[in-house]
């Protein structure tokens, strides 16, 4: 079975690679958005609180740099309301690991 750090980590490469496809219009990550990718899985991989992290959100630890963290904002807000649509079991997922 899959951590949920794991999951999480799946998750944010969908969605940054769903932002970039969708939105973007590029048919490849452009290395602005491979460089927020791994950011953000090495973020998920230092976690203090490990698997029982919260959401970003609700988290009292912000470990993102503050360029990251507005790309990731963008990210997120684009996509979260159309994961439903692109991909409906990680969108799923993520509503119930909340």
């Amino acid at each position: 079975m899959m951590s949920r750090i794991e999951r999480e980590k799946m998750t944010i490469r969908k969605m940054i690679a769903l932002y970039c496809r969708h939105h973007l219009k590029q048919d490849t990550l452009p290395e602005d958005y491979r460089h927020l990718a791994d950011f953000a899985c090495r973020r998920l991989d230092h976690c203090r609180h490990g698997e029982q992290k919260p959401s970003c959100r609700d988290c009292p630890t912000h470990c993102y740099a503050p360029k990251e963290r507005e790309a990731i904002r963008k990210v997120m807000r684009w996509c979260g309301p159309r994961m439903i649509w692109y991909a409906p079991k990680e969108a799923i997922r993520h509503l119930l690991g909340k």
